[in-house]
């Protein structure tokens, strides 16, 4: 057995005594696919053996010696890696090491729950609607923010609309943990969503989450976008096609219900950022839609001639981006909330103008892209939207010319070598993933952003190669967030045996329900600790506080959610593809 050296206080003081040393095993909390590969690791110590009990029984079905032990530059912690991946057999059972064990479990639709469990959070952030109890159960509230009545902020005032006129703004999601709702987010967040859906829409068309429009003939996926997508409309300028950079309230409301917020909303300045992330999330859901015009009618033309016209406002308005600073500078109220500000509209222009070249086969459109389109493959991110460009390009049935061919063809080979990159010795990292493994992973909302968005853009990498070694790094990521990290917490509400209890999210922290709302991932670990908390670590993958004052790690996004959304649905759907 492994034995540290600790020190027990004494009536006389300290004197030196061995116990035995704590050993964590962290692994996957919610469930692995009968032919996944199956890792755990052991946090802070080395194992010389590891066997796996049947929970039903009590039989040893497998035993194995580590695979591997590995460290991380930034970080004095030893890592050790157990792989079990010849158990495929379904059921429950408990890894045991020599001072530690871990239950999981081996099912078909292991990620189902929580693809579900995902797209319902949506849900639970609608405003301007009851949320009923035969829907959410314990957390069913009253209306809240119906948002009739929103003012006109001087920063927002038009060729018609004049600053303090009241328009009507409904529905939409509360962005984040706060209640108010912007569009550069929404739109983004829809877009990769729905960019997943092209994917796998047998998929979804499937999918059943208890909303209030499960049963009709629209799968629940689009159903839930068009609640949000009606909401974008209403932020568009009828006058000039301009679209408001977001409805808000000046300062953030306390943590207080929906119901007790007082302070007036207003909708501020239109920017080239919301206008083109309206266009292109629009523009994508113009062809999704076509599809479901009994339970729609008429929204797949209005939405195309909504994102048309907030294209040609962008174009005519390529540098009106969001600067909050400058814009308190000259009008009042201030405003202090989410800025969702950005340096260039270059990205979001390739977006845009590929959606829409997409959908109308315009050449307007095509020769925008060609103009924005990017020299290299990121992550998608709300301020980084290239790369939901790059997937309209690369849907793997899409028909193109020679000439779009030879362009789609750049911009594949671009996100092959992002993924060649990003796999990388994965297999000998300590967590195991190509997520985890570098300093700069933690970050800022880095779960979503780097570990789900990472791994998505592996999927497609997959999908358009074949290599199984891009699916396979796909599923350590998804690995990494339920629990094979260096915290040992599953990261998503609700899910798995060590998850978060107190989220920065105002709806679960006033809602006197003493569990959070689930399906929520959370922001994770973020080396900069912006927020004040009390973290239990100042290592980058450590720096994680379950605390309600913890914005800056413990907070949950749609941008964030749409990640999960995205990666779990995946992941769930090419299940029988391992």
């Amino acid at each position: 057995m492994n034995k540290m050296l600790c020190l027990c206080l004494t009536l006389g003081g300290f004197s030196a005594c061995s116990q035995p040393e704590a050993v964590d095993v962290r692994l996957n909390q919610v469930g692995y696919y009968p032919r996944q590969e199956k890792v755990a690791v052991v946090d802070g110590g080395r194992v010389d053996r590891f066997t796996v009990v049947d929970v039903a029984t009590g039989t040893e079905v497998f035993s194995g010696t580590p695979a591997y032990t590995a460290f991380n530059s930034w970080s004095p912690k030893e890592r050790t890696v157990l792989d079990f991946s010849g158990l495929q057999t379904p059921g429950k059972y408990l890894l045991k090491i020599d001072g530690g064990e871990a239950e999981f479990e081996v099912k078909d639709g292991a990620l189902s729950p929580l693809a579900d469990a995902a797209l319902k959070s949506f849900y639970y952030q609608r405003t301007g609607m009851p949320i009923e109890a035969q829907y959410a159960g314990m957390w069913s509230r009253p209306a809240g923010h119906p948002d009739t009545h929103v003012m006109i902020h001087p920063s927002a005032a038009g060729p018609v609309r004049k600053a303090g006129d009241i328009i009507s703004s409904p529905k939409g999601w509360y962005d984040a943990g706060d209640y108010n709702k912007y569009i550069v987010n929404s739109g983004y967040s829809i877009g990769l969503m729905q960019a997943v859906y092209r994917l796998f829409p047998d998929y979804f068309a499937k999918q059943d989450i208890n909303i209030p429009e499960s049963g009709n003939r629209t799968p629940d996926l689009l159903d839930e976008m068009h609640y949000n997508l009606s909401w974008m409309l209403t932020m568009q300028d009828p006058a000039d096609g301009g679209v408001y950079h977001k409805l808000t309230t000046p300062s953030f409301e306390a943590f207080i219900k929906p119901t007790e917020c007082k302070q007036q909303r207003y909708v501020v300045q239109k920017s080239v950022t919301a206008a083109l992330d309206f266009a292109a999330s629009l523009a994508q859901a113009s062809q999704l839609f076509v599809a479901y015009e009994e339970d729609y009618p008429g929204f797949a033309r209005q939405a195309l001639e909504a994102a048309r016209r907030a294209y040609d406002w962008a174009v005519t308005h390529p540098d009106a981006l969001y600067k909050q600073e400058e814009l308190n500078r000259q009008y009042d109220p201030d405003v202090s909330t989410g800025a969702y500000g950005d340096r260039s509209a270059r990205d979001e222009f390739f977006w845009a103008a590929s959606e829409l070249y997409y959908v109308t086969g315009d050449r307007k459109y095509r020769d925008k892209a060609v103009e924005c389109a990017p020299d290299a493959y990121s992550a998608p991110s709300w301020g980084s939207t290239s790369p939901l460009g790059c997937f309209v390009w690369l849907l793997p049935a899409r028909k193109l010319d020679e000439a779009d061919r030879a362009f789609a063809d750049r911009l594949e080979s671009l996100l092959l070598a992002y993924a060649d990159q990003s796999v990388k010795g994965a297999d000998q990292s300590a967590f195991h993933a190509p997520y985890g493994d570098e300093e700069r992973d933690f970050f800022w909302g880095c779960l979503s952003e780097q570990g789900a968005n990472q791994a998505t853009s592996l999927v497609y990498a997959y999908l358009l190669s074949g290599n199984k070694d891009y699916l396979a790094n796909a599923y350590r990521n998804m690995d990494y967030i339920l629990g094979r990290n260096a915290t040992g917490y599953c990261y998503v509400t609700g899910f798995g045996s060590k998850s978060p209890m107190h989220p920065h999210h105002r709806l679960s922290a006033a809602d006197d329900v003493a569990e959070p709302l689930p399906g929520f991932l959370v922001g994770g670990p973020n080396a900069g600790q912006q927020d004040g908390a009390a973290y239990p670590s100042s290592l980058p993958d450590e720096s994680y506080a379950d605390e309600v004052n913890s914005y800056a790690s413990n907070e949950i996004a749609i941008n964030w959610s749409a990640g999960l959304v995205a990666l779990s649905s995946a992941l769930d759907a090419l299940s029988g593809q391992l």
